[in-house]
């Protein structure tokens, strides 16, 4: 890393007591770069119980109609469950593909849509993983 950056190929940021510091997207942009092409949007919509399963056609609805004016290809990942757990089927692929790197960008309509408890630790993920996340205002 220090060749390359002696022969100019990559720049390093100094920390205070003089440690290099490599900003990876610009290193590996294929794997970091939120615009990447492999690296796609999804929005996730939530309701607890069956019987609100007309408000989860209207959350897709409204995350739809949300990213299609952004531009922005995307997918709809829609769960029925309680917010208390991860016990539903499109969280836990969600899960999967933020941390394998396929997820660019995450959109909800409400931070309780994600987990009512625990969404910090799936947004601490995708800042780990340099996902934007969009919480529709």
């Amino acid at each position: 890393m220090r060749r390359w950056e002696i022969s100019g190929k990559i720049t390093a940021e100094r920390t205070p007591d003089g440690q290099r510091r490599y900003d990876l997207s610009a290193l590996l942009p294929d794997k970091f770069s939120i615009d990447s092409p492999t690296r796609r949007t999804v929005a996730y919509a939530r309701v607890a119980s069956p019987d609100q399963s007309a408000d989860l056609e209207r959350h897709k609805q409204v995350l739809e109609l949300y990213c299609a004016k952004q531009g922005w290809t995307f997918s709809v990942v829609a769960d029925l469950g309680s917010g208390m757990n991860y016990h539903k089927k499109g969280l836990k692929q969600m899960l999967r593909d933020l941390i394998a790197g396929d997820i660019g960008r995450l959109v909800i309509a409400h931070k309780d849509r994600l987990l009512r408890f625990g969404a910090e630790l799936v947004f601490a993920i995708c800042e780990a993983k340099q996902v934007e996340v969009v919480i529709r205002p």
